[in-house]
């Protein structure tokens, strides 16, 4: 799946800015929540086109040409465009305007109110703004908060991360795909692999390395290396990548799609932070020790968790869904 993501208004063609010292300039906040927004959606599997920021326009005209040309030029499923509420200082809380998306809207409305703890205003109906009604796939124009209200505002700064998450995961949630290929499980997690892992033994291998999961065709995985007094490549393991070992089907998942391209989203309810990961390995033993996945050390130092904390796996990473 694809989605393209624009900020609202322009560098030359400003939009809403609330009062000095604490209110928030429209055209520079909706830029940031766009960057990041991106950069979650990637975590989630999502293709992302731009996000796309207009700096030429000196017009209204030209800006509202310029995004919705832009969209149009995309490949995509979905058109997202940010901006901000204002309302002397009166008007609070998120809103999601649409046309067609009533159902996404109102999902993206209550996902920031519930994550930057503001009113949600819900999904508004417009008929009049050339975003939604020039752009030729399902869209959706995101009020994340208002410039000019100070609980507002306080609120976004605090719960910025989480926003931009909620409305990743949103989005994400909206794409469907057949869930019969699509492994799901949550339950605590170990680490296994690399030079110092003494549970394995020096000779052991990696249950994919036949189909492509070893040092010579996925070397980014592995020390450059044999570590010394090792023959196997349980210990060659770069234990700072990103990669994962569980229970695979390999009915459902064969061995060698497992050692492709595709990636393993591992999420910790916990830290709320996601990571994503190469299959590399079958295991752990589920009816022993109760886990669900061995992680890297390096995954779990980026998840911020520990051995038996929990956590949430999806192979592949969600892509190619289809939006509602």
């Amino acid at each position: 799946m694809r989605v393209a993501i624009s900020a609202g208004h322009g560098k030359h063609v400003q939009g809403a800015t609330g009062p000095a010292p604490w209110g928030l300039n429209e055209v520079d906040e909706a830029r940031r929540v766009c960057l990041e927004l991106a950069e979650q959606l990637k975590l989630f599997g999502v293709d992302v086109a731009g996000p796309f920021f207009d700096d030429t326009s000196t017009t209204q005209s030209q800006n509202l040409s310029a995004i919705t040309n832009w969209h149009n030029a995309q490949t995509r499923e979905l058109d997202i465009s940010v901006h901000f509420n204002a309302s002397d200082g009166q008007g609070h809380g998120t809103e999601c305007l649409y046309v067609t998306q009533e159902r996404l809207a109102e999902e993206i409305a209550g996902a920031i109110a519930a994550a930057g703890h503001v009113t949600n205003r819900g999904a508004k109906y417009r008929s009049d703004l050339a975003f939604l009604n020039n752009t030729t796939e399902p869209a959706v124009l995101i009020e994340v908060v208002f410039v000019d209200n100070q609980g507002d505002v306080r609120a976004y700064h605090t719960h910025f991360d989480a926003i931009c998450e909620a409305i990743a995961q949103t989005v994400w949630a909206s794409f469907e795909k057949p869930e019969a290929t699509v492994m799901h499980v949550k339950g605590t997690c170990s680490w296994f692999g690399g030079p110092t892992d003494y549970g394995v033994s020096a000779s052991e291998g990696l249950a994919l390395e036949a189909e492509g999961v070893n040092p010579e065709q996925k070397p980014h995985l592995f020390l450059a290396e044999q570590p010394a007094g090792t023959t196997g490549n349980a210990r060659r393991l770069n234990d700072q990548q990103m990669y994962i070992a569980c229970r695979w089907d390999y009915d459902v998942h064969p061995k060698e799609r497992l050692a492709g391209h595709e990636m393993a989203l591992v999420k910790s309810p916990k830290t709320g932070k996601h990571v994503l990961c190469h299959p590399v390995d079958w295991g752990p033993h589920e009816e022993k020790t109760g886990r669900v996945a061995d992680l890297s050390p390096g995954a779990m130092d980026e998840l911020g968790i520990e051995t038996d904390d929990e956590v949430e796996v999806i192979y592949p990473a969600p892509h190619h869904r289809k939006a509602k």
